[in-house]
């Protein structure tokens, strides 16, 4: 994908995020808990800059940061149609566990997630002017994925009369 029509991008860096989680369709060893440090790079970008000459102010990303915090950090992540939902869900009620359920708990999907979840926060503050067209999650240094899109909504109609 090319880069945003955008003239001035930037990225932030979220990492610490101890979890586990398994596939448990995987033929292999991935099907059993297994757990990393995941981490996240998001990249932004801005039809213009905001008053401060920012494309996005880092300090006003707190609020993504706490859902990475609340979703990844010492979690247990299971995918929705796992087959031993019931036993999760008992090991949650008792305190052995902290139970996260996603669609998808592989990097794929979860760099989508986050993306979804940084341009929510962007449209509804920044009405347009900034958008998130990239993340990419990690499970540790050597595997990682990323999911790149702008989003439909963002536009250089947005712009500023003069730039």
């Amino acid at each position: 994908m090319p880069l945003p029509s955008a003239g001035h991008t930037c990225s932030k860096h979220f990492e610490g995020y101890p979890c586990c989680h398994r596939q448990w369709q995987h033929p292999g060893h991935c099907r059993f808990v297994h757990g990393y440090s995941r981490s996240f790079t998001v990249w932004f970008a801005a039809t213009h800059l905001d008053p401060c000459g920012f494309v996005v102010d880092f300090s006003s990303l707190r609020p993504l940061e706490e859902q990475l915090r609340n979703q990844f950090d010492h979690t247990f992540l299971v995918n929705t149609d796992d087959p031993l939902m019931q036993q999760w869900q008992s090991l949650h009620a008792q305190g052995a566990l902290d139970l996260r359920v996603m669609d998808n708990v592989g990097m794929e999907a979860t760099a989508h997630l986050v993306w979804d979840w940084a341009n929510s926060l962007l449209k509804e503050r920044d009405a347009g002017r900034s958008c998130c067209w990239k993340v990419e999650a990690r499970e540790n240094q050597a595997n990682g994925a990323c999911y790149e899109e702008l989003p439909k909504w963002f536009s250089a109609a947005n712009r500023q009369p003069g730039q």
